[in-house]
């Protein structure tokens, strides 16, 4: 059976939903009967104070944790479970809240390692660089030149990673998960660690990977401007429980959603 594509999810259709999802760590819970969806095209917020399960939902959904309740349908497939290789395969990519990148390796090297999944040829022909290894490579890189000019770090592709500041970390690491070509993209903190200038940049990035790429975002983010200016819905947790579901202008408005800000609640 052809595996499902976004294409054939009309903008505005749901791409991914969660239905009921329970996460425990020990006695530890995590995320309680948690239900939300993301459209396609959409930039959709998940917010909540400190420990309120929103890494832990990103988690949930690429893979990287498996919940005791619930199921998660994406692109019309609903599992129970999937691993972080698979989700990768089906299409959701993701950055981190603290930047997970290869520091001994240049900008470039970096962006085409998100290429991997992409590439028909078996290792040994990537080691040899030859015949039609080769040709593919070169396909690849262009794609790679394509995403360095649109995130605008032309200047530091050959740079180490290390050596560079954090907010630029920051945008080789959104390269790196551009170059998987995702239906889903999945950002964690993206501005986490960021001055004003570097915010207005990210910012400005996420917005374009949206519109011109069409690429559906779910965000975790703390800057309350930032959400209200980037999503078009935004759903809250706090203490692993969905508290509001809604527009960022009802979400602001919200009395849970300021109580739990505030403290209020707890």
């Amino acid at each position: 059976m052809r595996a499902p594509a976004a294409s054939d999810i009309a903008a505005g259709e749901v791409l991914l939903s969660l239905e009921n999802v329970s996460l425990s760590f020990g006695g530890v819970r995590a995320i309680r009967d948690v239900s939300f969806d993301i459209k396609k095209g959409e930039v959709r917020a998940i917010i909540g104070p400190n420990g309120a399960g929103k890494t832990s939902m990103l988690n949930v959904i690429n893979g990287f944790y498996q919940p005791q309740q619930g199921r998660i349908t994406f692109k019309g497939r609903t599992r129970s479970t999937m691993r972080p290789y698979d989700a990768a395969r089906g299409g959701i990519a993701r950055t981190f809240q603290n930047v997970a990148l290869f520091k001994g390796m240049s900008a470039l090297d970096n962006i085409m390692a998100g290429r991997t999944l992409r590439m028909r040829r078996g290792l040994l022909w990537q080691l040899l660089r030859v015949g039609p290894a080769l040709k593919e490579e070169i396909e690849h890189r262009e794609r790679v030149e394509e995403i360095i000019d649109f995130l605008e770090i032309q200047a530091i592709r050959k740079v180490l990673v290390a050596r560079l500041p954090y907010g630029l970390q920051k945008r080789v690491e959104l390269g790196r998960a551009l170059a998987m070509e995702p239906d889903l993209l999945l950002l964690d903190e993206p501005m986490a660690g960021m001055n004003l200038e570097e915010k207005e940049d990210m910012s400005r990035f996420i917005v374009d990977v949206n519109e011109h790429y069409g690429t559906t975002i779910a965000l975790i983010e703390h800057d309350m401007g930032v959400v209200m200016d980037l999503s078009d819905r935004v759903v809250v947790l706090d203490h692993g429980v969905k508290i509001a579901d809604a527009t960022p202008d009802e979400v602001k408005r919200d009395q849970n959603v300021i109580d739990a800000y505030l403290g209020v609640a707890h």
